[in-house]
């Protein structure tokens, strides 16, 4: 009689995982994590902190350690918004030290712009908050990059 049950509950696992299986990816979709691709100076430690806070804050990173120029320039970034490093996610250009709050805000809200920067090495900015900072932080801006080369404020930190 056991060996009878059991092989009734071990067909009736099996029936229902073949019917769960095109169910799926739908278990899945929207859990996985943004790869936001980043070139960088290998020698920059605010940069690796930078990243240390996207992976911490749930994006997937991926890092080329080279030079940004020429990745800010393909972007459409003009130099008076660079910063020691650039990203790209989803489509968008990310320059400098923007917090994921705003990545994720720029990906739900999906504008027509190239991205999110914040010019220059602010302390206090994500990356730029260390310990070797003493606590130190300075109020900055995040712009949000038109594709006419312009900008306009996008967020606001104190």
């Amino acid at each position: 009689m056991k060996s009878t049950e059991n092989s009734r509950r071990y067909a009736l696992r099996i029936v229902a995982t073949a019917l769960a299986m095109p169910l799926a990816p739908l278990a899945f979709a929207g859990t996985q994590k943004p790869l936001i691709e980043i070139w960088k100076n290998p020698a920059c430690i605010c940069c690796k902190d930078w990243v240390a806070h996207l992976e911490t804050n749930g994006f997937t990173t991926e890092v080329n350690e080279t030079d940004n120029s020429a990745t800010r320039s393909k972007l459409g970034v003009v130099a008076a918004y660079a910063s020691c490093h650039t990203a790209q996610v989803e489509g968008y250009a990310i320059e400098g030290h923007v917090p994921a709050a705003d990545i994720r805000r720029l990906l739900k809200e999906r504008p027509d712009a190239i991205g999110l920067a914040v010019p220059g090495m602010v302390v206090g900015s994500p990356g730029m908050d260390g310990p070797a900072y003493g606590g130190q932080h300075d109020p900055y801006t995040v712009l949000l990059l038109s594709k006419s080369g312009g900008a306009t404020v996008y967020e606001s930190h104190q």
